[in-house]
């Protein structure tokens, strides 16, 4: 707590947001003055980490929690503190650690689990290396959910109609709003490297220099909370719903991954000589056994399935293949150090911490069970069947039956994580739609 201390007194903090990353991975906590943030030790409900996206709570909240209903303990992270640029005050943002009363880190926490599949790669002497790359839409101000959502008017007064990826005068039209993006960025040491434009209309993709998972889940934690913040000041929403719009591409989160030894900072993947070895084929391998278990984790709501269709730009099935967009599991060209794995699986409105900790924890099962991959595609991937789960409620089973990750990620974690999403899909369930008002209401 002294370098805490150390570093709120510097920067003449006044007021500290003491954040959680919750199930959906959006930020959770309390304000809490700066002067009292060293001397009271700072809590939450353990129910706050097992809240769907309405607010609501499984049947099964007592089997997983217990009926007393008590309180978790914050341990804050001196890595990820971060000053608020958007604060009228003085104010921090720390991301704190979920803990339970003994100290060890709470089976709910997506942090936790994050660090978990970590541990594991450190005790083999591993290091991975990430690096998210995040889509997503500037949208018109919407305050009615039952309106079409529709591209914003840049500075020209004119909305977006073009779909053409790369141009750059699609991001100018946004420049006051982009400046400030990068701005606040720096102001909170996010390491965002290129924006561009991306088909969609003002839909753009920010990647992350790579680095460390867990500083690179934090990052991507901030960076939504803090865009939707400055789309706001600029009059637009920023939203990372995976498909918002129904002739617009979805938007996602390509997950670049390698791993390193810990001692030398050498390449896994390949051998003495830069040849890919078994290592690398094993962790591809993992990703294709266990990616149909771990589509909750990149696909953790109803409106992510509407990604997962023929020719729109999102995988369909579990190939793989060199430099190869059509495929869910990609390898780009690059140098044998740089050797690594694209996954393409993941929506934008992912957990970051869960999406990291499933694609490494499946590699890490690859690279274990020894597990070979087939043999890679070099035509378009789309010509072939549609292999993943087309609903949150299939791909919930998937998961709960995986006893593989189950070991890995938890059980407590995985009962309350499928739990939650059950519940979110029967909620979803119970709406009635426009297209069924449409086309049921006077012709069956």
């Amino acid at each position: 707590m002294d370098s805490i201390n150390d570093w709120l007194k510097q920067q003449s903090i006044t007021e500290v947001e003491c954040l959680i990353p919750d199930m959906t991975g959006n930020a959770r906590g309390k304000f809490v003055p700066a002067d009292k943030f060293s001397k009271e030790e700072t809590r939450l409900p353990e129910a706050v980490l097992l809240q769907t996206v309405t607010g609501t709570y499984p049947e099964e909240f007592d089997e997983i929690l217990g009926v007393t209903d008590s309180d978790m303990y914050l341990r804050p992270d001196p890595d990820a503190m971060r000053v608020v640029p958007w604060a009228k005050d003085p104010t921090a943002q720390i991301i704190h650690d979920c803990c339970t009363r003994d100290g060890e880190l709470h089976p709910l926490s997506s942090r936790g689990v994050l660090k978990r599949v970590l541990a594991l790669y450190e005790k083999e002497g591993w290091q991975p290396v990430v690096a998210p790359e995040v889509e997503f839409y500037l949208i018109k101000q919407n305050s009615d959910p039952g309106d079409e959502l529709e591209p914003p008017m840049g500075r020209s007064k004119r909305p977006e109609i073009l779909r053409s990826s790369y141009t750059i005068d699609a991001i100018n039209e946004f420049d006051p709003l982009i400046e400030d993006m990068y701005d606040y960025c720096e102001a909170m040491g996010l390491d965002v490297d290129s924006l561009i434009d991306e088909t969609g209309a003002a839909q753009m993709e920010l990647n992350f220099l790579h680095g460390n998972a867990l500083d690179l889940a934090d990052q991507v934690f901030t960076f939504k909370r803090t865009l939707r913040e400055i789309a706001m000041q600029h009059g637009v929403f920023a939203t990372f719903m995976a498909k918002p719009m129904e002739k617009e591409p979805g938007s996602s989160m390509h997950i670049h991954q390698s791993i390193v030894d810990s001692k030398t900072g050498k390449n896994i993947f390949v051998d003495e000589e830069g040849k890919e070895n078994d290592l690398f084929r094993h962790y591809i391998g993992g990703l294709q056994r266990f990616t149909k278990h771990a589509m909750p984790f990149y696909a953790p709501n109803v409106n992510s399935y509407r990604r997962f269709a023929k020719d729109i730009s999102a995988p369909i099935n579990l190939s793989w293949g060199y430099d190869n967009r059509t495929t869910g599991i990609r390898v780009p060209e690059s140098s044998p150090q740089a050797k690594r794995v694209e996954n393409r699986f993941a929506g934008v409105d992912v957990n970051p911490y869960l999406a990291l900790a499933a694609t490494l924890a499946s590699g890490y099962l690859g690279m274990k069970m020894k597990i070979e991959p087939s043999e890679p595609c070099e035509g378009s991937s789309y010509d072939e069947e549609i292999e993943v789960a087309r609903t949150l409620e299939s791909a919930a089973k998937l998961l709960d039956e995986c006893q593989e990750l189950r070991d890995i990620l938890g059980n407590t974690f995985v009962d309350a994580y499928v739990a939650v999403k059950a519940l979110e899909y029967e909620e979803f369930n119970k709406v009635i739609s426009s297209w069924e008002r449409e086309h049921l209401l006077l012709n069956v």
